[in-house]
């Protein structure tokens, strides 16, 4: 552990640990399944908490809760916007097994009247991704991406990911050059988004940075041509085995849009090249 950190000194990286996405998405136990917490500011979307870290939050959240330790599937429905603030979250143990537990958490608030207001509820199952077994057959294979360094974040000219919110300092994130023309007012329409995803800090990927990860790249809405807001409904994702130091390659990919609904398929690949994860979500269409 202390050549761990002296490692992170002499690079300017955080380990898993003592990055602040650690620190911010702690808890402290209460009592028997009810823990305490607070939702940083650091980690809004103008003024909503991002629905990835609140998955992050309890994704550990239940790793602490149940008898296993890893996420391998884990599905929320959001139910109204989480703020900056403290939080309660509440846990269930529905089945523990010798490889599988079960089991299902929900955040709440509270308002200015002092009710509690439900934010985000969670059902999740998890295990020990350290003793899967090593056979992988797949069809699955990772989109070609330009190097990190031929790719756009934030402070690159005039295609950058938006600013003004907090989580863009906290992560970062280079895009692919062919999914940023909605940001030269020449979307492409073909709903896809594809990017290299990082902690700002550079700690290491693990599986609940791998929950964070589905839903922090811009919405595939906005390569469709539309603007706003994408509020998600549901969001589920599985985490398939740990992954490898480094960058991860983000790719979402919309379908289908009708009814004022819109899905998005996500693919998370480490830097061995493998499936991290894979995710679902349904989210409203920007109403503007």
């Amino acid at each position: 552990m202390a050549e761990a950190a002296a490692h992170a000194v002499r690079t300017g990286r955080a380990t898993i640990g003592d990055s602040e996405f650690d620190r911010d998405t702690a808890v402290t136990r209460r009592s028997e399944g009810v823990y305490d917490t607070e939702l940083s500011a650091g980690w809004t979307i103008f003024s909503a908490v991002n629905g990835g870290y609140l998955l992050a939050m309890l994704g550990r959240t239940l790793g602490d809760a149940l008898p296993h330790p890893d996420p391998f599937s884990v599905s929320a429905h959001y139910l109204s916007a989480s703020v900056p603030g403290p939080a309660v979250i509440r846990t269930q143990t529905v089945r523990g097994g010798r490889t599988l537990s079960t089991g299902q958490a929900s955040l709440f608030q509270f308002r200015e009247d002092g009710t509690e207001v439900e934010r985000i509820r969670v059902l999740a199952t998890y295990g020990d991704l350290d003793a899967l077994a090593d056979e992988v057959r797949t069809s699955a294979v990772a989109p070609a991406m330009p190097p990190i360094e031929q790719c756009l974040g934030t402070a690159d000219g005039n295609a950058p990911i938006p600013a003004g919110s907090a989580i863009t300092e906290r992560l970062d994130i280079k895009l692919d050059p062919a999914t940023v023309g909605w940001a030269l007012g020449q979307p492409s329409g073909k709903g896809e988004m594809r990017g290299w995803f990082q902690l700002s800090d550079g700690r290491d990927p693990d599986p609940f940075s791998l929950l964070l990860a589905v839903d922090a790249l811009p919405p595939t809405a906005f390569e469709i041509g539309l603007k706003g807001w994408t509020p998600t409904i549901e969001l589920t994702t599985h985490i398939r085995c740990r992954p490898a130091p480094g960058p991860l390659l983000v790719s979402l990919v919309t379908r289908n849009l009708a009814g004022g609904y819109m899905e998005e398929d996500g693919e998370v690949w480490d830097s061995a090249g493998r499936l991290v994860a894979q995710s679902r979500q349904l989210a409203r269409t920007p109403r503007g």
